[in-house]
């Protein structure tokens, strides 16, 4: 945050507030305090470490007081202070929480923030007095070292907007089973991943000599020429499991390689790919085994998944036995991510992207559009970074991997493209979804997902879901609070007639896809002298209608500025909205200064 020079020169420091709030209060105020019902409030100096910049005070008064009630008298109150105290003191507005924001002159002193501060603690009326201190956002660039190549991280194009998640959260508590090839050592992912299985019960295609064990160690899937059908050329050892565990989890902040979406998050690597790939007997095992549910002949799993990760597929329709297992799994309340397939056709054609109960994620590429190889088609829920290399390498998703063509070497990190790599990217957004808010569930997180999904900035041919995944605001909008980046607004001043009919104030909202979120943020400043006369709604594009504030004839105070939060994933989120409000009693009039819609 760049603060302007004349910020820099009204700045105070908190160490005053603090230094002020820790001299003894008179005892009338201690007893007030102590006879007060409602929760005592933190001293600043728990609240606020010296030195940090401060500019205002938050005054509470207590239920009682005319000041908590009134601006009027919270502003005469204020300017009594100043005379008091022979310093700048200004009433500035009112909180939503019915606290006073206070003021301070541009040439104050530590000294004479502490007489201020004095002066409303002596005020029998005061419940509080605390600094307003200067925040800043917490999130910061990783400093491992190819967090840069990582554009399907951050990039505004077609990024995923990883980034503005992790000031809410990073995924911890959630553990990701990767049902893919196991997963061969890397120390960029070591700290993150927890036991798994391996369950690849033919020996001819788990290569490691036996079958089922609890060891999903990937001893490289490579085959010779003609081994996996007639006319199938030789291929080296993918390393797919841990290039696609190192997308959801990667170490991070660690100094080194690449960052995990959901970083502080667990990975439970799950064998069932080996040469030549892997059996569906096998996959719905894992699937089953990963989300709580009993195999026979295997430990009971010590690592539930809430999420899995199903970078793989084949073709025909999905079984009834592959979708019992996914049921199962829902059921018990893990999400199954799928990837659509790479064979550029409908992916209705695919399992078990064709499944029902999975979030089926097609991959895009670093201009937004879908990735020539990507299936596509209505069953389509999501898109995601896939990558496609065809002009550059750079342009595909970087991650952990190995330099072994056959057998595991050293480890490195490598470019891959394919809607294996876009899963991962779904896979670890529903990881931090589910860290922000324990609750939901499988469908919620698709629900979510889709509804807060941005429009592809490329283009699709085909079908390509709800659009473009973004991590921040979905993980916003299932968190509650407001997002950044996504706010439209009216600062056209609209007159509210006394007692007369509602007046109204559009915004039109266009540019997005689907719906609007679970926790649309309707902020309103609106000037009134006797806000209890007030009806305020707001009004969705298709004229339904979300009662935001009613009349009261018990709330006296002036001017409504305050922030509603409003679920409207029932609304389709372009078009235009309203803000409408009415004065329903007469002598008092007033006017919308401005609104806005957060997205």
């Amino acid at each position: 945050m760049r603060i302007s020079p004349e910020l820099r020169r009204k700045l105070i420091s908190v160490a005053a507030v603090s230094a002020a709030l820790l001299t003894a209060a008179p005892a009338s105020v201690a007893v007030a305090q102590e006879s007060d019902p409602r929760p005592a409030v933190p001293a600043a100096q728990t609240e606020a470490a010296p030195g940090t910049p401060a500019e205002r005070l938050i005054v509470g008064y207590k239920s009682g007081a005319s000041e908590a009630k009134s601006n009027k008298a919270a502003a005469a109150d204020a300017a009594s202070k100043a005379a008091r105290t022979g310093e700048d003191v200004d009433f500035q507005r009112r909180l939503g929480t019915g606290a006073a924001l206070v003021e301070l002159g541009s040439d104050s002193t530590r000294a004479s923030v502490s007489d201020v501060v004095a002066a409303y603690q002596a005020d029998p009326q005061v419940a509080y007095v605390v600094p307003d201190r200067l925040n800043k956002p917490t999130a910061v660039t990783p400093n491992d070292t190819e967090y840069a190549k990582q554009w399907d991280l951050f990039e505004s194009t077609a990024g995923m907007n990883v980034p503005g998640a992790w000031d809410t959260t990073t995924g911890t508590g959630v553990t990701v089973a990767v049902i893919d090839t196991g997963y061969v050592a890397h120390s960029d992912l070591a700290a993150n991943i927890v036991g798994g299985y391996d369950f690849i019960s033919d020996t001819a295609v788990s290569v490691d000599g036996d079958g089922r064990d609890s060891n999903p160690a990937d001893p490289g899937d490579w085959y010779s020429t003609d081994e996996c059908g007639a006319g199938i050329p030789a291929s080296g050892s993918s390393w797919h499991g841990t290039h696609v565990a190192g997308t959801i989890a990667a170490a991070t902040n660690n100094g080194k390689g690449v960052a995990g979406i959901a970083h502080g998050a667990k990975v439970s690597p799950i064998r069932v790919l080996g040469k030549c790939g892997g059996y569906d007997s096998d996959i719905i095992d894992a699937i089953t085994w990963a989300s709580g549910g009993t195999v026979s002949g295997v430990p009971a799993n010590g690592n539930v998944a809430k999420v899995i990760n199903m970078s793989l597929g084949g073709g025909g329709a999905c079984s009834s036995a592959t979708q019992s297992a996914i049921n199962g799994a829902v059921n018990r309340g893990t999400t199954v991510v799928v990837a659509a397939g790479n064979e550029n056709q409908n992916a209705a054609n695919s399992s078990p992207a064709n499944c029902g109960n999975v979030i089926t994620v097609a991959a895009t590429n670093r201009a937004g559009s879908r990735a020539s190889y990507s299936n596509y088609g209505s069953i389509v829920d999501i898109s995601a970074p896939g990558g496609e290399t065809r002009t550059s390498t750079a342009n595909g998703i970087l991650s952990t991997l190995n330099s072994g063509t056959k057998t595991p070497s050293t480890e490195n990190y490598a470019y891959y493209q394919g809607t294996s790599m876009a899963t991962p990217h779904v896979a670890g957004l529903a990881a931090l979804m589910k860290s922000a808010n324990s609750t939901l569930t499988p469908a919620q997180i698709e629900s979510a997902i889709k509804a807060n999904a941005r429009a592809l900035p490329g283009t699709c041919s085909g079908g390509c879901g709800a659009g473009l995944a973004d991590a921040a605001k979905t993980v916003q909008a299932v968190k509650g609070g407001t997002s950044t980046g996504s706010t439209y607004s009216s600062t056209t001043a609209v007159s509210i007639p006394d007692n007369g009919s509602a007046v109204e104030s559009p915004i039109t909202v266009s540019g997005r896809s689907g719906s609007a979120p679970s926790a649309l943020q309707v902020g309103v400043d609106i000037t009134h002298t006797y806000r209890g006369d007030l009806v305020i709604d707001l009004v969705a594009p298709d004229g339904s209608v979300y009662r935001l504030k009613s009349a009261s004839s018990s709330d006296s105070a002036d001017n409504v500025i305050t922030t509603y939060t409003v679920n409207a994933t029932s609304e389709t989120a372009n078009g235009t909205w309203k803000l409408r409000v009415q004065d329903t009693a007469s002598l008092d009039t007033g006017r919308i200064n401005s609104w806005k819609l957060t997205f």
